[in-house]
């Protein structure tokens, strides 16, 4: 009996005999070490009333062992290639669903299509809405930002994604990777990396590596910001000058209102955005809120 997941035989033989080949501009480069996307999904701690959402689901490998663990399955792909041969192979499988379209609707947001028929879906007693996904480099820091804001409960995110992309999530403060990614995925997730990939297991090879990690969405009671949206845009001015002092962010606030307001938060009006933890700049936008008030 034929295990789940396709080597990169199986892969470049479906692609001939559809006339598909990967294309640079979708992001596509397979993830063809079936040792490592077994350990994709055994990070994503899959329970049978789950509902997986998959990124970029291609040829269907990953899809074929999110399926043999028993869950449902909506994937979306872009590539109408693609989204014919996964149609062809497993249209009617009833825990399969897919969405012909790009993930994203614009550079920042998650496409309401998706969203919609991942309600449609909801899990099963029991289960929960999970990411399992070789993410496309370059919509993974959007796509994993909006489905941390996004009003669908996520219990965990995992995938794979660019080496660089991943040091920018758990960027720590005074270090150049550091930046405003880092303090709200941080702020909102606890982060997990599982493995280092390198280029040897894609298909085609990235010039770059790549790391597995989880992002498991923090409650909202641990988050306590009521404007998501607001501090997003709030921290994103502050690291505009990330090495210019605080304190230009308050341009003609009169100075003891000024001061007041980084007492209140525990803050130097002189320290540098790139120098606050996540939750420095959380209780610095606090502050500024009730000052506001």
């Amino acid at each position: 009996m034929r295990m789940p997941g396709q080597t990169l035989s199986e892969i470049r033989a479906l692609l001939a005999a559809a006339g598909l080949a990967p294309q640079y501009r979708f992001g596509q480069n397979f993830l063809v070490d079936l040792n490592l996307m077994r350990k994709l999904v055994a990070a994503a701690d899959l329970e049978p009333g789950d509902v997986v959402f998959e990124v970029g689901p291609g040829t269907g490998s990953l899809t074929e062992m999110l399926l043999d663990a028993g869950v449902r399955v909506v994937a979306v792909e872009i590539d109408r290639g693609f989204q014919a041969l996964l149609r062809e192979r497993l249209g009617e499988l009833a825990r399969f669903t897919l969405v012909q379209g790009d993930a994203l609707a614009s550079k920042h947001r998650v496409n309401p299509l998706v969203l919609s028929v991942l309600r449609e879906n909801a899990p099963a007693s029991g289960g929960a809405y999970k990411l399992v996904a070789n993410l496309p480099y370059q919509i993974a820091t959007p796509l994993l930002v909006d489905l941390l804001l996004t009003s669908l409960p996520f219990e965990r995110l995992t995938c794979t994604i660019q080496k660089e992309v991943a040091e920018r999530l758990i960027g720590e403060p005074r270090t150049d990777v550091y930046g405003p990614v880092s303090v709200l995925v941080q702020l909102l997730a606890e982060i997990t990396p599982h493995a280092l990939l390198p280029p040897t297991a894609f298909w085609p090879r990235p010039e770059v590596q790549s790391v597995m990690l989880t992002l498991r969405p923090r409650p909202a009671a641990e988050v306590c910001i009521a404007d998501l949206p607001a501090f997003a845009a709030f921290v994103q001015r502050g690291f505009q000058q990330r090495r210019k002092m605080l304190r230009r962010l308050f341009r003609g606030w009169g100075e003891l209102a000024l001061l007041a307001v980084f007492q209140q938060a525990g803050v130097s009006p002189n320290a540098r955005p790139e120098e606050l933890s996540p939750p420095a700049w959380r209780g610095l936008f606090e502050a500024v809120g009730r000052h506001r008030a």
